[in-house]
């Protein structure tokens, strides 16, 4: 009898888990709206985006349309080799089109409208010509990608190319140094109808390994069979063609699976990369063989520099790589030199070499031995090209969180360079930015000096927060010469500059409640130019209350948070407000780069789609971009004790809002996005300090991405015990506290798969928890389209109002820890 009951025991937990999975929770009431206080944000207007010539004389402004509907959100796609193709127009899928040009003159601010623009534009793909006398753009129809050029002399627009355009995989363009003509990425002619999927298949899929280690992460959109082979063959070859601006076109090569083109400085040749089979069903296409080729300008190969293997097999950890030639690409300064490293060390950062990388360089006509450039003893993360004598030489590395960077004599190849800069990259107070630039004969861009003096333009960290600057930085003294400093009340950013002394340049300003427009500052003479004046989008933002607060967690580490409080909010009137905090946790190797400040007071309050800024319209105190450290000094990892810094960030971002007197402590929802998510299920199990948790496109079960998750390198197999220690879904029998979970159903990010939520939600409910779980159809990490936008916002609204305005009064944990390891 007893096995009996068993039986039926263990038959009705399957029927259980079965109905737990199938049956949904509630009638589906199609998409909600938000009250209107919310939805009127995501309603705003958007501003347009810019694009500026480099002599500072024109400025494009580009319409952007509001958020897409679900009807386009929801068109047809291939999710092939790693990418996401619209099968209709040959173009990737999920694209974000501007509707308009304009053209501004940046000394009158007179603006121009193109004529001759298409009826209805969806235009992508901007860029100017060398010279930049005219400006490239593709234009998207409801069959095919076209190619439109505007002339900035004549305001003007025309078609160049009909729905031809390939940008499936590769880019749709580049512009030839000529500035008269255009190497384009075309549909092969006469390629026929594309493959149609087999009544039956053929038989059955099959991957064989043979002992190498091959530890990858759980990408997804791979290829899956030789139908998806066959497709990705299809949609991913292309015909390069030269094309006039007449409209003229040249057949360039012959038809290949090309992931990038670029012809050299001075045109004579192209570099490309050719993608060979075999084709992998474990890596996407960034990781397919390829070859590494230069071309003449007909398309006649010059020399095959590099055939890069399948990329199945690499070493462990993020500071790994492949072998072979890798980054290959063009001088900037030089008229056709190609450049490029390989690893010295198997790509293992295990190993211990004294070299980690070489650089090599090779000229035209591609006939000798390639020249030893420079050798680094961290991984080389590329070079910034100066002039004949200097360039700055980059490595860094990531186990140790390490910019190095190296004042290298390119005349002198093998010359051991000049360190300087070697910072640690956490370390915003002390870094002292990245270089200008300026553009060449070439069209290309090199570093911007004033003599021993290189110009760089820093995001400025200090003990106030982010105070942008612009200085010129001593080769020689490695000392710094602030020209331009951000003042308060305003976050101005330099974006150009316009004179060789540095004296005049552009700049980006905004404040609180004034949205970032440009201007023109003549540093030498105190003065300033307003050059746009873009209005506020969404004015109910405006007199919202905002301030940095600065506290300490239990062991010490100084935290901030961005505090937003409610128009006219009195905390000695008003009382305590239900609190949204919102946060994101981020790995440090040190204490003290962690308690930096971070961030400003001063920067324009927009409220962007994902933002959790909306409910400080409905009465919340928001704590945004709130500090969550998790540091983990010498041998230790971040990692090794990630809940307890959790809940100790947690508790003391509680304890300042209250201590304030504007967040009741009873009242506190948490919430986050992505690796925020996995946050915030995590403090919901292993703490009872918040009301209620948001959870949105998370990943729970951390076995499921056994290879590394986030920025943990370590393996499953490797330390087991740390993958189910920081797994929720491990603890779901500790949640107690309502969770709602959001999620894509098309989600794409390698680390947050769709069923993530979904076995977290039914984890939860099979302990009797309280959560609610929203699948948004045709959503992918990142939500688009207005309909899921809204509904989203309805249902965290929703969440909010019931579980934490509304919260009934909780006894304050005895411990930060109370539901235990």
């Amino acid at each position: 009898m007893k096995l009996k009951h068993n039986i039926f025991k263990i038959c009705g937990i399957c029927l259980i888990a079965t109905w737990l999975y199938v049956v949904p929770a509630q009638a589906q009431e199609g998409y909600q709206r938000p009250p209107e206080v919310i939805a009127k944000l995501i309603d705003a207007p958007s501003t347009p985006s810019v694009s500026m010539d480099s002599k500072g004389e024109w400025m494009l402004l580009m319409e952007r349309p509001g958020y897409p509907s679900i009807e386009e959100v929801a068109a047809p796609e291939l999710r092939i080799g790693g990418t996401r193709i619209n099968p209709a127009t040959n173009g990737r899928s999920r694209r974000t089109f501007m509707t308009g040009l304009k053209l501004k003159s940046m000394d009158s601010g007179e603006e121009f409208v193109f004529s001759g623009l298409p009826a209805k534009p969806q235009i992508g793909n901007v860029g100017w010509s060398m010279d930049e006398s005219k400006i490239a753009f593709t234009h998207t129809t409801a069959d095919g990608i076209e190619l439109w050029v505007a002339d900035i002399k004549t305001k003007s627009a025309k078609r160049l190319v009909g729905a031809i355009i390939n940008n499936a995989y590769v880019s749709a363009y580049d512009w030839m140094p000529d500035n008269e003509h255009l190497i384009v990425s075309t549909i092969v002619e006469g390629r026929g109808e594309a493959p149609t999927k087999p009544r039956a298949p053929k038989g059955p899929v099959l991957q064989e390994t043979s002992g190498a280690e091959a530890p990858s992460r759980t990408y997804q959109d791979l290829l899956k069979n030789s139908h998806d082979e066959r497709l990705f063959e299809y949609y991913t070859t292309v015909q390069l063609r030269r094309v006039d601006l007449n409209g003229k076109a040249t057949m360039v090569g012959k038809p290949s699976i090309i992931k990038s083109f670029n012809p050299s400085p001075d045109g004579k040749y192209m570099l490309t990369q050719t993608i060979q089979k075999p084709f992998s069903y474990l890596v996407p296409a960034s990781r397919f063989p390829f070859n590494y080729e230069v071309w003449d300008t007909n398309g006649n190969l010059v020399k095959v520099m590099a055939e890069i293997n399948l990329d199945e097999v690499r070493p462990k950890g993020f500071d790994a790589t492949r072998l072979g030639p890798r980054s290959m690409t063009w001088r900037a300064d030089k008229p056709a030199t190609l450049y490029w490293a390989e690893a010295q060390d198997g790509g293992d950062p295990k190993a211990e070499v004294t070299e980690r990388d070489v650089v090599y360089m090779a000229s035209a006509p591609f006939d000798q031995a390639p020249t030893k450039l420079a050798g680094t003893s961290l991984r080389y993360s590329g070079i910034t090209w100066g002039d004949d004598s200097r360039a700055i030489l980059n490595e860094n590395w990531w186990a140790k969180r390490l910019d190095k960077r190296t004042l290298i004599d390119p005349s002198k190849p093998g010359k051991e360079g000049t360190v300087i800069i070697d910072r640690s990259t956490t370390d915003s107070y002390n870094d002292p930015g990245r270089p200008m630039m300026k553009k060449t004969k070439y069209g290309t861009y090199t570093m911007m000096f004033d003599k021993d003096n290189l110009f760089m333009n820093s995001i400025g960290g200090s003990s106030e927060g982010n105070r942008p600057f612009l200085s010129k930085f001593n080769l020689k003294s490695k000392k710094q010469e602030i020209l331009f400093r951000s003042e308060a009340p305003y976050y101005e950013r330099p974006i150009d500059i316009l004179s060789s002394k540095g004296d005049k340049i552009i700049t980006l300003r905004e404040s609180e409640n004034e949205p970032p427009n440009y201007y023109v500052r003549n540093i030498k003479k105190g003065t300033m130019k307003q050059v746009t004046d873009f209005p506020h989008p969404q004015p109910d933002m405006m007199a919202v209350n905002k301030e940095i607060i600065k506290y300490q967690r239990e062991d010490g580490i100084d935290l901030t948070a961005v505090l937003y409080t409610p128009s006219g909010y009195d905390k000695e009137k008003d009382g305590p407000l239900p609190v949204l905090m919102w946060a994101y946790p981020r790995e440090y190797k040190s204490k003290a780069t962690a308690a930096q400040v971070r961030g400003t007071p001063y920067s324009f309050t927009r409220v962007s789609s994902g933002s959790p800024l909306f409910w400080v319209l409905r009465g919340y105190a928001v704590m945004a971009n709130t500090e969550f450290p998790i540091i983990g000094e010498g041998e230790d990892e971040p990692n090794d004790t990630f809940r307890e810094q959790l809940v100790m960030n947690a508790k003391a971002a509680i304890d300042a809002v209250a201590e304030l007197g504007v967040g009741d402590r009873n009242r506190v929802g948490v919430g986050g996005h992505s690796y925020g998510a996995f946050m915030t299920a995590n403090l919901l199990a292993h703490s009872d300090l918040f009301a209620a948790g948001i959870a949105r496109s998370g990943a729970y079960n951390r076995t499921l991405t056994p290879f590394g998750f986030q920025r943990e390198q370590r393996t499953y197999w490797e330390a087991p015990e740390l993958y189910n220690y920081m797994s929720p879904f491990m603890h779901a029998d500790k949640v107690n506290e309502p969770l709602l979970l959001i999620h894509g159903e098309a989600d794409n990010n390698s680390g947050t798969f769709p069923i993530q939520s979904i076995r977290y939600y039914n984890a939860i409910k099979g302990h009797g928890g309280t959560a609610r779980l929203v699948m948004l159809p045709d959503e992918s990490h990142g939500y688009r389209a207005k309909e899921s936008i809204l509904h989203m916002l309805w249902e965290m609204d929703t969440w909010l109002e019931k579980y934490v305005k509304d919260a009934a009064t909780k006894p304050e944990p005895t411990s930060i820890n109370s539901k235990g390891r």
